[in-house]
């Protein structure tokens, strides 16, 4: 089983070099319905280990971020997340699944939604940029949905700041969303390591996996259509949400 973590992390670190995106929308289903890994160990594990393997993308870009948009995301999303841990662990056992299934299913129609409506929700945005509320709003959607399904960092974070901040360009978004999803995963995945829903030998098993898995998909990234790569993408991220809503 430690050789099908590892492959499983090599395949969606694959996936994450060559679209940017995937890797919480990919990873925890799998393990769910793949490993048959309880939801909220599922949940647990992949939130450490966004926060380990996007902390080298931040330090890449660390020079591109714009610190004052993520401190209005984190005043917003670290809050929520802390609420949503906290929810879940006040409910009773057997309604934990229920919650953490219907929660990812919806994550993932929202992340594909994202995906392949991206270049129309950039098109719509507003004449000047956002008011602080409205990062601030925005982050606290992202972080409670980050908090119960591991999803929502990376393309519902890089969809709202392209929205909400036209004038940015495509760079210092990406390495905002990065640079946020940093602290937000570590601490929502520490506060799950707290209430024991993170399995440490499996995330050792997907970090060891999904390390060459990227730098072999950012070689592939070039020579695959984006686009082509975000429908197939997105395609299978609504029949897997339709499948854990339902």
């Amino acid at each position: 089983m430690d050789y099908w973590y590892a492959f499983s992390g090599l395949a969606i670190g694959a996936i994450v070099g060559m679209t940017g995106v995937g890797g919480g929308a990919l990873m925890t289903p799998l393990l769910v319905i793949a490993f048959g890994i309880p939801p909220a160990i599922a949940v647990g594990t992949d939130l450490l280990y966004g926060a380990l393997t996007k902390a080298g993308g931040a330090w890449i870009h660390r020079n591109a971020v714009d610190w004052k948009i993520v401190g209005l995301l984190a005043s917003g999303s670290i809050p929520a997340a802390i609420f949503g841990i906290l929810l879940l662990e006040s409910l009773p056992s057997g309604a934990t699944t229920p919650v953490i299934s219907t929660a990812l299913g919806i994550a993932l129609v929202l992340t594909s939604a994202a995906l392949l409506f991206r270049e129309r929700i950039m098109q719509s945005t507003p004449s000047s940029e956002a008011h602080a509320a409205a990062t601030v709003i925005s982050g606290a959607i992202i972080g409670f949905f980050v908090s119960v399904s591991s999803i929502g960092a990376g393309a519902l974070g890089t969809v709202a700041l392209f929205h909400l901040y036209p004038r940015l360009s495509a760079i210092r978004v990406v390495a905002t969303d990065i640079a946020h999803a940093v602290p937000l995963t570590a601490i929502a995945g520490t506060a799950h390591a707290a209430i024991g829903t993170v399995d440490f030998h499996l995330l050792e098993m997907l970090i060891l996996g999904s390390l060459p898995g990227i730098h072999i998909g950012s070689l592939l990234a070039s020579k695959i259509p984006e686009k082509m790569l975000r429908r197939m993408l997105a395609g299978m991220l609504i029949l897997i949400g339709g499948k854990l809503i339902f």
